[in-house]
């Protein structure tokens, strides 16, 4: 397929189906972390103490990532012998459903301990559908990109993070603007029932999106894993492992940022509840625009490369970033928020799409990009704020937190180095490690 013919018939497609449904699934599963640092304590764990009920909320928001690895395999597997698209319209249905029934679960004192049973039960089901969601995103994204803007397309997906999480972030922001009575007994709820509208709206542009050409030419060629989750395990345990171990990098900081600092910054350095969110509003913003000129420059440097002088920002970033808002200045605070996700967390996470598509070959793609994506959340992503919160708690300082973002980020730049790459740049017609001049799969040590 020719760059020209790819930009007049699918570009916009593929942009929009990718962006949109992505964004409206990260929506979903953000909103529920700015809800645990700042209502689900109060909602759900009443009986606790601050502090506990606090650490209680972000339990269940962990609870999310151990349900993405399952999510992974499950939609990982159908979508290499099924297809792409069928899996991302049936994770965003899933995902809606799960995020409206969230807002209209009953408080702990209308119901007791049914009400946290039905939130972590609901939250599971929320990283059941993001577990298949990116996985598939990022190959109808790239499978069929030119290979010279591959870094690039890759973003697409990328995109939606940025989005759910500002559109998330400011319809929140909109109730919590509400008298704080009427905020906790029915305004939080809002932004989830609002799901369902959200979700009506993606569903008909991702059923817009084509199937990737990679997926027709392995059913086509009948050369499709009869299980795609053994054969990634059998052949390619080395690249599962070091594509998790990047993780740490876009994962840790991201979230230590987005959820551990609205507690610390509202409790401890007094910033008001709006102002943390709109940083984070502002953030996200120019991060949209910061996302595809990293995708850019990959394309010009290289992925890898572009990963890896990432993880060092990462790792130096980190301190930085708790010393700014430790200032307590509301200024440096926006700064910071803006350093933090549209540098540090873009410069990583923009090129992790199109990098691990790379890795693996076409009949198992979809399972081997989804599962290190999601089963590395389990200790990057979902323990973080609880760790943060933890090392804040017996320390208390901060310095602790920014070492465990550094030290991470570092293991996950050690662990880009070390990755192997298919010689093959045209991924639609790699099949079972087989390049298209039909010689068998070679790798290569940079990018």
């Amino acid at each position: 397929m020719s760059t020209s013919t790819y930009s007049r018939s699918r570009t916009v497609k593929t942009a929009a189906g990718t962006i949109v449904g992505t964004a409206i699934e990260w929506y979903d599963f953000f909103l529920y972390g700015t809800a645990a640092a700042l209502v689900f304590g109060q909602i759900f764990f009443p009986s606790f103490s601050s502090s506990a009920g606090v650490i209680a909320a972000f339990g269940t928001f962990a609870a999310g990532y151990l349900a993405r690895p399952i999510g992974a395999i499950v939609f990982g597997h159908f979508g290499d012998k099924v297809g792409r698209k069928a899996m991302l319209v049936t994770t965003l249905l899933i995902m809606g459903v799960a995020s409206t029934l969230i807002g209209a679960i009953p408080s702990f004192e209308a119901i007791g301990v049914w009400a946290p049973i039905l939130l972590v039960t609901l939250r599971l089901v929320q990283g059941l559908a993001v577990g298949g969601e990116w996985g598939g995103a990022v190959l109808i994204a790239v499978e069929d990109a030119p290979s010279h803007r591959r870094g690039l397309f890759g973003t697409f997906p990328q995109l939606g993070v940025p989005l759910g999480l500002l559109l998330s972030t400011a319809v929140f922001s909109l109730v919590a603007s509400l008298p704080n009575d009427a905020f906790l007994s029915w305004g939080w709820r809002i932004p989830f029932l609002f799901s369902s509208v959200l979700v009506v709206v993606a569903l008909l542009i991702r059923l817009q999106l084509p199937e990737t050409s990679s997926f027709e030419n392995v059913r086509e060629s009948g050369s499709e894993a009869k299980v795609p989750l053994f054969e990634a395990l059998r052949r390619h345990p080395k690249n599962l492992l070091l594509a998790l171990g990047t993780r740490f990098a876009t994962d840790i900081m991201f979230n230590v940022a987005n959820v551990f600092m609205l507690t610390y910054g509202t409790t401890e350095l007094g910033f008001p509840r709006q102002l943390m969110l709109n940083a984070i509003i502002i953030a996200s913003v120019v991060e949209l625009v910061t996302l595809p000129l990293f995708g850019v420059l990959a394309d010009k440097v290289g992925k890898r490369n572009m990963f890896m002088i990432g993880c060092v920002f990462v790792a130096i970033y980190g301190f930085v970033f708790f010393w700014m808002v430790g200032t307590r200045d509301q200024g440096l605070l926006i700064v910071a928020y803006i350093l933090a996700l549209a540098l540090s967390q873009a410069s990583v996470y923009a090129v992790q799409g199109a990098l691990f598509a790379e890795l693996f070959p076409a009949n198992i793609r979809y399972t081997a990009t989804s599962l290190p994506y999601q089963l590395a959340g389990i200790i990057t992503s979902g323990p973080a704020p609880l760790i943060a919160t933890s090392l804040f708690v017996y320390f208390g300082a901060t310095w602790p937190i920014a070492l465990y973002i550094g030290v991470t980020a570092l293991i996950s730049l050690a662990c880009a180095y070390y990755m192997k790459f298919d010689k093959a740049t045209d991924l639609k017609n790699q099949r079972a490690g087989v390049v298209p001049d039909g010689h068998k799969e070679t790798v290569r040590t940079s990018d």
